[in-house]
């Protein structure tokens, strides 16, 4: 298992936190994806290291940034 947790900036509401979880949880392999709306931070549980250019991706699609 590997966790990594990521920070998220423009999320104001539920329907945010679902968008950005839904777009995570399609790459493969990840298992759990956690958001703490009031901090942006996003924590990715996954089968295996995740590439973070993934998770940027899908949080990009889903309209939001991942803070460096």
């Amino acid at each position: 298992m590997a966790t990594k947790t990521y920070t998220v900036t423009g999320m104001t509401c539920a329907h945010c936190v679902n968008s950005v979880s839904s777009e995570i949880r399609g790459i493969p392999g990840v298992t759990e994806v956690r958001v703490d709306l009031s901090s942006g931070a996003v924590t990715v549980t996954s089968d295996a290291p995740v590439d973070d250019a993934a998770v940027i991706a899908a949080v990009d699609e889903a309209g939001y940034q991942v803070r460096d």
